[in-house]
């Protein structure tokens, strides 16, 4: 049986003694620094506090490339399967993936899933957030309650897209790529990479934007579809997105995908390494805004 892209609290809660569920805490925290922001992992607060049987994916430790200077890249996948299998995650089982943002980290590890064949996962709609606000319970400590499994990699290229893939994208008639980070990132009014701007030729759905600030749950399709289409977004039969670091971007393609775009990929090292690069060109908008 499959789940579906989101599900509800209710749902989750119903089902968490269900012997085929998975559910995973994605929490990292982005600490502020100077010029920046430190990921941090989100295991300390997992520990503190958590949804009954949840484990902890660790995005930063386990689920990053450990070979290359780029940040929270997509490892190789014997490494994400075997990071899997020590969660419990079996080729058998469903998911469901939460964490105490906006929904992002879930949606990177979805993403992630996705680009590796799995289809059997979900993103809690709200989260950890909406857990709390509906009072739901909660359970502490550090015990895992899944016991190892098998997870088969079965990669799909066309999801996780390199710099080459989105220089050919930007004359493509048939692709639009999509900037998940702010509207001020976007005009390049601030940044937090090497060079401020956007790709040329992309268009701005922030990610913060499609969800409720107060319940962290994604707006009604109706909402995100009216979102995506101003930003003429919709308009094309494939989409790239994209954000700083290829986190933010995989809940624009969730959101995409919910919407019905079968044709959707992830450029994974985004502006930190596009912007790294001085013989690619970034689009800063002199208008106010």
């Amino acid at each position: 049986m499959s789940v579906h892209i989101l599900v509800e609290t209710g749902w989750l809660q119903d089902h968490l003694n269900d012997p085929d569920l998975r559910v995973l805490d994605c929490t990292v925290f982005l600490r502020p620094i100077e010029g920046g922001v430190r990921p941090e992992s989100g295991r300390a607060a997992w520990e503190q506090g958590h949804i009954p049987r949840a484990g902890f994916a660790d995005l930063l430790a386990d689920l990053s490339d450990r070979n290359t200077h780029l940040p929270m890249m997509m490892p190789p996948a014997e490494q994400f399967a075997e990071a899997m299998s020590r969660y419990g995650v079996g080729d058998e089982h469903r998911v469901v993936l939460y964490d105490a943002g906006m929904n992002t980290w879930a949606a990177r590890l979805w993403w992630m899933l996705r680009a590796l064949g799995f289809e059997r996962a979900a993103v809690l709609d709200g989260g950890w957030q909406k857990w709390k606000l509906e009072g739901r319970p909660v359970v502490a400590g550090a015990e895992t309650s899944y016991p190892p499994a098998r997870f088969t990699p079965r990669p799909q290229l066309t999801r996780m897209v390199d710099k080459q893939a989105v220089c050919a994208a930007m004359s493509d008639a048939r692709t639009r790529i999509v900037n998940a980070l702010s509207a001020d990132e976007h005009a390049g009014r601030v940044t937090r990479v090497a060079r401020p701007g956007h790709i040329p030729n992309s268009v701005n759905v922030p990610a913060g934007s499609l969800v409720d600030p107060s319940t962290h749950a994604y707006l009604s399709p109706e909402q995100l579809r009216l979102r995506f289409a101003e930003a003429g977004a919709l308009d094309r039969s494939r989409a790239i997105t994209y954000c700083g670091g290829g986190i933010a971007a995989c809940s624009d393609a969730l959101a995409l995908t919910l919407l019905g775009v079968n044709d959707v990929a992830v450029y994974d090292g985004s502006l930190v390494e596009w912007s790294a690069d001085p013989t690619l060109p970034l689009e800063v908008d002199t208008t106010n805004g």
